[in-house]
């Protein structure tokens, strides 16, 4: 979050957009906090991915991108474990 120029309101408020849009795209239903910590956590984990292979994305849109990726991603997960 650092990184990405954005304070905790911030991270706040864009991890739950970029949660409630994964759990659109991925046909998911979970709660408000479930959607913020998602994205939150998604972005922290898309941004290691993503900076594996030298991709950086900055500030507020690149933070909803990589956290949307990063959503996507543990709802994925979370489906292969529960079946």
């Amino acid at each position: 979050m650092e990184q990405a120029g954005i304070g905790w309101i911030a991270a706040i408020i864009i991890g739950g957009i970029a949660g409630w849009l994964a759990e659109q795209f991925m046909k998911s239903n979970m709660g408000l906090l479930m959607n913020i910590i998602l994205g939150i956590v998604g972005a922290i984990i898309a941004n290691a991915i993503l900076g594996v292979f030298g991709v950086v994305l900055g500030g507020w849109i690149g933070y909803l991108i990589a956290g949307f990726i990063g959503a996507c991603i543990l709802i994925a997960v979370a489906r292969m474990f529960r079946r």
